[in-house]
């Protein structure tokens, strides 16, 4: 069912996030993700000049390279576009990132290591939904390499609660209703 018809308004603000998943050659994974901001209106800025209507105030992307154990082997950030100088200052700090795990306590963990000065607001929150984008890309070969005993999200939301319908239904050994 799609939202309701609004009010009256206007746009001003678009956030766009691009995520993309890969299974490389080598056999690990890149998952790739890009966020742009951008105005419907020009506006001044003490660094770019003035940004124009549908100029990019902020783009970003990262590079996550994976193993199978969707460890990060690799990260890449490039931070092309932000409204102040020192911006791009902060891409080497998110190399802090090789070696962590996504697993339960993903965000929890980029917040510990990259949260306030230590890193970039917009990196950072992008950087948390690749985990799941990590896993939409690895899910079904991993299932396929583990057979059975790879267990599904259990309890990682409301589809996949241990006594709901869609455990019941598609992962029996897993489920704990009635």
């Amino acid at each position: 069912m799609p939202l309701s018809a609004p009010v009256p308004r206007q746009h001003l603000h678009t956030r766009r996030y691009e995520f993309c998943g890969y299974e490389r050659e080598d056999g690990l994974w890149d998952i790739e993700g890009r966020i742009v901001d951008t105005k419907t209106y020009p506006f001044p800025n003490e660094f770019r000049g003035e940004i124009r209507a549908g100029e990019p105030i902020h783009d970003m992307r990262v590079r996550l390279t994976l193993d199978d154990d969707l460890t990060v082997a690799d990260i890449e950030v490039a931070s092309e576009a932000g409204p102040y100088r020192v911006c791009p200052d902060i891409v080497p700090n998110f190399q802090v990132m090789k070696g962590e795990r996504i697993k339960p306590g993903w965000h929890q963990r980029i917040k510990e290591l990259l949260g306030g000065v230590k890193g970039c607001t917009h990196i950072s929150e992008m950087l948390g939904s690749m985990g799941t984008v990590a896993y939409q890309t690895m899910y079904w070969r991993r299932k396929r390499n583990a057979g059975e005993k790879s267990p599904p999200p259990i309890n990682s939301c409301h589809a996949f609660a241990v006594d709901g319908e869609v455990v019941k239904r598609f992962y029996p050994a897993f489920y704990r209703g009635e």
